[in-house]
């Protein structure tokens, strides 16, 4: 049966449905439409800020961001890589791991790590951020916050995609991320160049989403919506106190309105979402990606 799609009321107003579906829902069982509901309809730009902000973490580890700068993708191609990313994670997280076009989105994801040494611990890194950032940002900026068993919804959603990328001794407990997590962080996570110049690009990449008079303002954005430890890795200075209240205060006012309206598309999906590289549309799965690797993975499946 094909899950239900809701429509906002008059034009403008939460359908309060989509939240007695999730409280009605099981998260060990029905956890995948639970995702699904939470990225589509009730934390649409929430979800995708946090996952902003999640890869902006990883490269707080000088493994991983000399990774991205051996690549050049970010430095050269930031946009793609960012529009790229973010679509591949859209596409399972808003049909289905076990739909077609869920299925297609992991598949084309591990042919593109396939083509890279990445160690175990570094993936899941990656993946414990995918967990910990939507949860700490919704609880903290969005118009409500995350009831325990969507928090668990979010956990095992993600547990089930490093399981389907052959991730091996995944954490069985948020819990026990956590600890995975902190103990990762106190290992790899120190100042390297590479690292400042991976968060550079990805500044650079918002930079171009903003006027240019307020551009100025991109970084001290991220620098005050990072923590210390992460600041550090970067060489970032926390901005002054008076920017960071401003900044929380902007936050907090919009949960207001929020709770009630919505002016973001019912459900949002990859299709009526504008992507800055696809302009002209979404091209296809398989498509996606630094433009040598998937014509390798072209040529290997001809």
């Amino acid at each position: 049966m094909e899950p239900r799609v809701y429509a906002r009321l008059a034009g403008v107003f939460r359908n309060p449905a989509v939240r007695l579906e999730l409280q009605q829902l099981d998260p060990t069982r029905d956890y995948q439409r639970m995702v699904q509901l939470l990225v589509g309809y009730e934390f649409p730009f929430d979800i995708t800020r946090a996952l902003e902000l999640a890869l902006f973490h990883t490269y707080a580890s000088p493994r991983t961001s000399a990774l991205l700068m051996r690549t050049g993708e970010f430095e050269k191609h930031g946009q793609k890589r960012y529009d790229d990313t973010s679509i591949l994670i859209a596409w399972f997280m808003q049909y289905g791991l076990d739909t077609e076009t869920g299925q297609r989105a992991i598949t084309h994801m591990n042919r593109i790590h396939g083509f890279y040494q990445i160690e175990n611990e570094d993936f899941l890194m990656v993946l414990a951020t995918f967990v910990f950032y939507p949860i700490n940002w919704i609880n903290r900026y969005g118009w409500r916050k995350l009831t325990p068993n969507e928090e668990q919804a979010i956990f095992l959603f993600f547990r089930e995609v490093g399981q389907r990328m052959h991730l091996t001794d995944i954490p069985p407990t948020l819990e026990a991320l956590q600890a995975f997590t902190d103990a990762y962080e106190a290992e790899h996570f120190r100042y390297a160049e590479s690292n400042r110049r991976i968060a550079n690009a990805t500044v650079q990449i918002v930079e171009g989403w903003v006027p240019k008079p307020l551009r100025f303002a991109v970084q001290p954005v991220f620098a005050a919506l990072i923590n210390d430890k992460l600041r550090e890795a970067f060489g970032y200075q926390r901005p002054p106190g008076w920017f960071c209240a401003m900044l929380e205060g902007a936050f907090w006012l919009r949960k207001w309105p929020l709770r009630w309206i919505t002016f973001k598309p019912y459900p949002t999906l990859v299709e009526n979402t504008l992507f800055r590289t696809y302009r002209k549309g979404v091209p296809a799965v398989e498509e996606l990606g630094p433009e040598k690797l998937s014509r390798k993975i072209r040529e290997q499946s001809e």
